[in-house]
């Protein structure tokens, strides 16, 4: 037996009808000898004191609720309950308690609720008085009557009782006649006795009496008996509400009558639970059980008797989708179909799989498409909710619905689309409508609810078709907002931040943050599909440029979008951040933040973190040989040294590794991993850097190689020969400003990854860090950046001491220059 499920807490009910708290315990169930019975107690966890020892009477009702909760009584006035932390604990000592009173597990209570008292009372009593008399219906009675049925509400037999005596004698009818006369005589005192007696009888929570009371000739009058609530100076005008303001409308007319009146009964029915009755108190909840039963199976009837109208859906779906149909008309019908849908969730799993599918069959999702791009608000907004219902119900449906309709439809037109441009265009200052949106397009992309069958994969198929149909409609706002016209004063990394890149239109970045946190989630959970789209759009380098926004919340979503791609340790994206110097927007961030401790400045210090904690190696090598003289200063964390010393420790150890082996051998710091090559093949790689006395490549890169290089063996042999009559003329020079030329050739989508047939030539020229640390863009180097048009931005930043560069152009075969000997 673990503890934890015995685990309780002992509550007893004080004098002002709250529960109080005894302590906390295990609880065990023992046969006590002093009380000669099987008995509970509870020991306190922090001293092993007792907290209760109470003998299982066989008489004493016992109750079980919510599936962790045991309540009794112990006496007249002293309540007790055991609450406790595991289900499976609570179903043990019910049972026991049942094994004791010889009932079934399987009861929620295990005796009639009676007082003791109470039931020796009743056995004393005759046969024959086993119905309470009623006083006779007339006005100088109802105070009788009111004590008789409040005085009732306490005991279940006696209600019982009464209930029975109600329906016998047709009593309810008579009071309500009363009630006519009371109101013409202005008789307060009566009115408000009817109040209490007709509430009573609503209390008592009995089906039958509110068939009477809710039937068409009573239920008005019932209402009006409840208007007069001595609590309040005047009466209350529920009636006038009911009979005037709250219009039935039937969109296509109803012809069952019994229908009719069902619908009627049940709204007057739920404005009498929802407006009329006070809120019930913990202790009440269960006096107005079979009212909230009644109320549910009358919606399950509506929509039964609905769904197999099948004459009328169709005629509604008709009309809805119909360009005749006048804005008004259109409006109503979408209403009814949003209620409609929400009286749907009362059903049992099983009929509202019915009942769904019968509206996928009448044409619902198209309906929804032409509706969803309609100019009027509230039938938007009555469209989404009936969406979001089909989306809860059965994403699978929608999904294979929008690929069905790819093959006959453009892209602007797909159901996908609308929604997301119904998201994009809320005009809703605060975007309620496009966050609601923002959930049911998670849901539609979560591979998590996805299908998988023998024949084909759900999750493969329609992630094909989101991103090559639906993805540009999403990000365009984002590529929007942050394009290169707009970035080219950002591009030069010393440049003056003298443009805010995002609009300062508030509603613009919460719609981009929403749109960010859509695609965070996309790196989460879509693995290639995204990393293609990102490596293809440079999207993260458009993302970053949020970095400067005046909205922090949006700059964090930049940074969480960033975070969330380095938290998946990929070197696919790592290599493309270091390519692309994208770290550089987020330290700029840093620095321009100062010295204000706020979020932005401990979540750009958590990604930092991160790398140095993992001890990703690619990473850790460009942030120190490329920024730590800008971050130095920051000595409140330790996390910029610990970079560094990740890093030295890191070079210690390529550097003793090559000492260890003969030069001959040292070419492993190119390919360690279980493809490398020949030792003697490879010597080729260093011998003549070696003779130059160079300075050795740190393996910043290891994993590049193993995309770059030719697979075969041969392949990459009649490279090196084709290569070997090259001359070594390209090798760096120091020029005059102190820093390094390079010429070498860069593929254009090199920062993707991806092998590039069109070449380009890059020139960049750096100058040696400023040591200043005092401002962001001061500790920043000037570089030229050259960018490929057509979505691709390639980012080429060069720093003096950066080795790296004679890996990079080592690590393509095809264009890689022959180092002198």
């Amino acid at each position: 037996m673990s503890d934890t499920r015995r685990r309780v807490k002992v509550y007893t009910l004080n004098e002002d009808r709250q529960w109080d708290d005894r302590g906390t315990g295990h609880v065990s169930s023992t046969y006590v000898e002093r009380l000669k019975g099987m008995s509970l107690l509870v020991r306190a966890e922090s001293d092993g004191s007792l907290l209760l020892e109470s003998k299982i009477n066989p008489n004493t009702a016992y109750q079980k609720q919510q599936d962790t909760l045991i309540v009794w009584s112990e006496a007249e006035n002293y309540d007790l309950a055991l609450s406790f932390q595991e289900k499976a604990g609570c179903d043990e000592i019910w049972e026991k308690i049942c094994q004791v009173q010889g009932k079934d597990p399987s009861v929620e209570v295990t005796q009639d609720l009676i007082d003791e008292s109470e039931e020796e009372r009743f056995e004393e009593m005759p046969e024959t008085s086993h119905l309470i008399d009623l006083p006779t219906c007339e006005l100088n009675k109802l105070e009788e009557i009111a004590d008789l049925v409040t005085s009732v509400l306490s005991s279940p037999i006696r209600r019982e009782k009464l209930a029975l005596a109600l329906e016998n004698e047709g009593y309810i009818k008579k009071l309500l006649q009363l009630f006519q006369v009371c109101e013409n005589l202005e008789n307060t005192e009566g009115l408000h006795h009817l109040y209490e007696i007709i509430r009573g009888i609503l209390f008592l929570n009995k089906a039958t009496l509110f068939e009477v009371m809710f039937s068409d000739e009573c239920i008005m009058d019932v209402v009006g008996c409840l208007e007069y609530d001595p609590a309040l100076a005047q009466p209350k005008r529920h009636r006038e509400f009911l009979t005037k303001t709250a219009k039935f409308k039937e969109v296509i007319p109803i012809t069952d009558s019994e229908l009719r009146q069902k619908i009627h009964q049940t709204y007057r029915v739920q404005y009498i639970q929802d407006i009329i009755l006070p809120t019930p108190s913990v202790f009440e909840e269960n006096f107005l059980s079979t009212l909230t039963s009644f109320i549910f199976f009358n919606k399950v009837e509506i929509v039964s008797m609905l769904q197999e109208d099948e004459k009328f859906l169709s005629e509604v779906f008709a009309q809805l989708t119909d360009e005749a149909t006048d804005d008004d008309k259109r409006r109503e019908l979408v209403n009814f179909f949003k209620e409609f849908c929400a009286f749907s969730q009362t059903l049992q799993p099983q009929n509202r799989d019915a009942f769904f599918k019968t509206l996928a069959k009448l044409g619902i999702l198209p309906a929804l498409e032409i509706i969803m791009g309609m100019d009027d608000l509230q039938v938007r907004s009555a469209a989404t909710d009936i969406f979001s219902y089909l989306v809860e119900f059965s994403p699978s449906m929608v999904r294979e619905f929008v690929m069905q309709e790819a093959q006959q439809s453009d892209d602007d037109i797909l159901l996908i689309n609308v929604v997301i441009e119904q998201m994009i265009c809320d005009t809703d200052p605060e975007l309620g409508g496009a966050v609601q949106l923002m959930g049911l397009l998670r849901t539609l992309i979560d591979p998590e609810n996805m299908l998988a069958t023998a024949n084909k994969t759900e999750k493969s198929e329609f992630l094909n078709f989101f991103y090559n149909h639906c993805m540009h409609v999403l990000t365009a706002p984002l590529l929007a907002n942050t394009s290169e016209d707009k970035c080219e004063k950002d591009a030069v990394v010393g440049s003056n931040k003298s443009n805010t890149v995002c609009p300062d239109n508030y509603q613009t970045a919460q719609l981009l943050a929403l749109i960010l946190e859509l695609l965070t989630f996309c790196v989460e959970h879509h693995t290639y599909h995204i990393k293609n789209y990102i490596m293809n759009k440079d999207l993260l380098r458009r993302v970053l440029v949020l970095m400067n926004s005046k909205h922090t919340f949006l700059a964090l979503c930049a940074l969480r979008f960033m975070r969330r791609i380095i938290g998946l340790k990929d070197e696919f994206y790592n290599r493309y951040i270091t390519k692309g110097n994208l770290f550089e927007p987020v330290i700029n961030a840093l620095l321009d933040n100062g010295t204000r401790y706020n979020l932005l400045n401990s979540a750009v210090i958590e990604l930092f973190e991160f790398i140095r904690v993992e001890d990703i190696k690619s990473l850790t090598a460009h942030i120190v040989e490329n920024f730590y003289k800008a971050l130095e200063s920051i000595e409140y964390v330790q996390t910029f040294k610990g970079l560094k010393t990740k890093y030295e420790q890191e070079k210690d150890r390529q550097n003793q590794k090559l000492n260890s082996v003969p030069s001959i051998l040292r070419s492993n710091r190119f390919r360690r991993d279980a493809r490398a090559l020949e030792e003697d093949e490879e010597m080729w790689f260093n011998e003549d850097e070696e003779e130059e006395g160079e300075a050795v490549v740190p393996p910043i890169e290891k994993s590049k190689q193993e995309d770059d290089f030719p697979d075969s063996y041969e392949k990459f042999m009649e490279t090196k020969k084709a290569k070997e009559s090259e001359d070594k003329e390209n090798l760096p020079k120091r020029t005059s400003a102190g820093g390094f030329k390079f010429t070498f050739s860069h593929s254009a989508s090199a920062a993707n990854g991806a092998n590039s047939t069109n070449s380009k030539s890059v020139a960049a020229q750096t100058s040696p860090a400023s040591s200043n640390g005092s401002s962001s863009k001061n500790t920043n180097l000037t570089t030229t950046v050259t960018a490929a048009k057509q979505g691709s931005l390639v980012g080429l930043v060069d720093y003096p001491d950066d080795e790296e560069e004679e890996e990079e152009e080592e690590t393509s075969p095809r264009k890689r220059p022959r180092l002198g000997s």
